[in-house]
């Protein structure tokens, strides 16, 4: 199984070990393409900081940002499953996990990031500030920067098995699985419903989609559930206590879309 996760713009502080080493990342076919990201940015950054600012949609609180993003090769560098602290990470807890639960995560789960491409929990990185939605002089918006290298790696790092897809549509943008792979894709919406005068009514609330998709993840590691598709993964999910409602796609090559519905937000 393979999780697709989005990054969270609350990172923790740089580490006290060693900087960026982009060699020891995963997924090394995106070397090139990171390396060319890494540049742009840090040159937009040193040019003008009013500009990076403007480009990198960073309210003038934030001004800072910039100057740390000038950093990111001598930084002290620390597990992107460390670093990353936003709802969906605080809900996933990887620090509390079981050291199989660990071992299964580092093994499964994917971050996408606008600086990165994507990388695993266990890649040791930096803090920036560089959102998938950015469009960097000289290489343009970086969602569709980032298809032609996601496409030449992910269907490898995809391997056989399941793809659960919980990324938020800024970095779906990046990578959209194909054929046989999407088949085996699942990507999953957080329902709140309650009753209104009687009758239901469903939204999706940003902050708890965020915790609950959290929660599922860490539900799955600590089970050691192996769904080989997304019709095994409807089934553990039940089995946890989650309420799904699926269907199968109606053409060959899509993905499915499960529904997790819920009726507590907390």
């Amino acid at each position: 199984m393979l999780v697709l996760l989005p990054p969270s713009e609350g990172k923790a502080a740089a580490g006290r070990g060693a900087p960026l080493k982009p060699e020891s990342l995963s997924l090394p076919g995106l070397a090139g393409a990171r390396a060319a990201v890494l540049d742009g940015l840090m040159e937009l950054c040193a040019a003008d900081e009013e500009k990076a600012r403007v480009v990198l949609g960073l309210s003038e609180g934030l001004r800072v940002e910039v100057a740390k993003n000038l950093e990111l090769r001598t930084a002290g560098a620390r597990p992107a499953g460390e670093l990353y602290t936003g709802v969906l990470y605080d809900a996933l807890d990887l620090a509390s996990l079981d050291t199989a639960a660990r071992r299964r995560a580092g093994k499964s789960l994917l971050v996408f990031s606008g600086l990165w491409g994507a990388v695993r929990v266990g890649d040791r990185i930096p803090p920036y500030r560089c959102a998938m939605g950015v469009k960097l002089p000289g290489l343009g918006a970086l969602g569709a920067f980032w298809r032609e290298p996601m496409a030449e790696v992910m269907p490898e790092a995809a391997g056989d098995g399941l793809v659960l897809d919980l990324r938020s549509s800024a970095y779906t943008a990046a990578w959209k699985p194909k054929g046989a792979v999407a088949e085996r894709t699942a990507s999953v919406r957080v329902l709140h419903s309650q009753l209104v005068d009687g009758v239901e009514k469903r939204s999706v609330v940003s902050h708890f989609n965020k915790a609950t998709k959290g929660r599922m993840v860490r539900d799955l590691l600590r089970a050691g559930a192996r769904p080989k598709g997304p019709a095994e993964l409807v089934t553990a999910l039940r089995d946890l206590g989650y309420v799904v409602e699926a269907e199968a796609p109606a053409r060959s090559g899509r993905t499915w879309e499960l529904d997790v519905v819920v009726t507590e937000i907390h």
